[in-house]
Formats: structure tokens, C-alpha cells, sequence
């Protein structure tokens, strides 16, 4: 037996997931945002939450460089850390969806694999995936962080796009073209698809 999982037993909450939900009064799940480097999944993802807010829901972010700054700050960019960061952050979301909070993650989340696992950390109900479609092309012309620069020059190994792949979601539930939608847009089209199926 792997003594890493040994003596360990689950302590069962004394608050039920839906009794947060019936205090905060709306549904609790996770908007999965996947794109490349500058697609856009912060600004929207933040720009959402800031709606919510106002709308009195409890919403948080899980941004992908600010997490890398505390809680995977020991993982770098291939492939294997790749797969580690976007499983703590499943993990992290599912302890917020219990909590009965709406969970916003922006990550460019390049591997299927990774984002399906997260979804089956969840109840089918609890996992909605967003892609944030923006070609690599606008994507380098944006590189607000200068990233794709320093990937095109070797300084950057590893990096999405460029010098390592990304799989574009088979069948998200949303698609936001960022090339065409205004970040004012993209949050329109989640309240309403949101507010269709009955979350907020």
C-alpha cells in the first residue's frame, strides 16, 4: 500500500454544499477558461466575476500566473508539471465549488486530457468549458507580456503554441472568438447563457 494514503479518512462537512448554495441563493460550478497566452481568459474571466459581484454572487478567480506565484510556484512548463498545475487547480476548484462559490480558472490548459479530468472531478452539472478562441496569429500581436517574443527568440522554452501544442477544446460548452467579441460582449454572452440554464 502507498503509505502517502495511508490513515487518512474523510471528515464529512457539518454544511452541506447545498445549504451554501440556498444561503448565497445561486448554483455552484466551475467556468473552465482555456485559450493560448493573450487569447484573453484573465480579462474576461475577471471582467465576469466583477458582474457577478455586483449581481451579489460569490464568485472567485483562480488566475494562471497568479497561482504560480504561491501555490505551484514549485512547477515549471512541461509537459509532466504542465499536467500537475492543471490538477492541484481541479482540485482547488472542486474545494471552492463545495463552498458553495462560482469558480472562474484561467488557464491556457493546453492538454484535453487535463481538462477532462478536471470535469470528472465534478458533478456533470458543476463544469462548464469555455473556449477562448484567438488565432496564434492576434495572439502575438497582442503578447501584452511579451511572452511570444521571447519564445520566437529561444528564451522561452516550452511554450504554448510556439514550441509546445495546444489542443483546442472537441466540444466546449462556450465558445468566446475574442477576435471579433469585446470583452463587454463576451460577459454578456456568459450572464445569458448562464442565467438560461437556470445557475445564477
Amino acid at each position: 500500500m502507498n503509505r502517502k494514503v495511508q490513515n487518512i479518512v474523510w471528515h464529512e462537512s457539518s454544511i452541506t454544499k447545498q445549504e451554501r448554495r440556498g444561503l448565497n441563493k445561486h448554483h455552484s460550478f466551475i467556468l473552465w477558461f482555456t485559450g493560448l497566452s493573450a487569447s484573453g481568459k484573465s480579462s474576461v474571466a475577471n471582467a465576469l466575476a466583477r458582474a457577478l459581484h455586483e449581481q451579489g454572487k460569490q464568485a472567485f478567480v483562480l488566475d494562471g500566473d497568479n497561482i504560480r506565484h504561491g501555490l505551484n510556484k514549485d512547477l515549471g512548463f512541461n509537459e509532466q508539471d504542465r499536467k500537475e498545475n492543471i490538477r492541484r487547480i481541479g482540485e482547488v476548484s472542486k474545494l471552492l465549488v463545495e463552498s458553495g462559490q462560482i469558480v472562474l480558472t484561467a488557464f491556457i490548459s493546453p492538454y484535453r486530457e487535463d481538462r477532462e479530468l478536471v470535469r470528472a472531478l465534478v458533478s456533470k452539472d458543476e463544469f462548464i468549458e469555455i473556449y477562448v478562441k484567438c488565432s496564434i496569429e492576434e495572439c502575438e500581436k497582442r503578447d501584452p507580456k511579451g511572452l511570444y517574443k521571447k519564445a520566437r527568440n529561444q528564451e522561452i522554452l516550452h511554450f504554448t503554441g510556439i514550441s509546445a501544442p495546444y489542443e483546442e477544446p472537441l466540444n466546449p460548452e462556450i465558445v468566446l472568438d475574442t477576435e471579433v467579441l469585446s470583452i463587454d460582449e463576451c460577459v454578456s454572452t456568459l450572464i445569458n447563457a448562464l442565467t438560461k440554464k437556470g445557475f445564477i
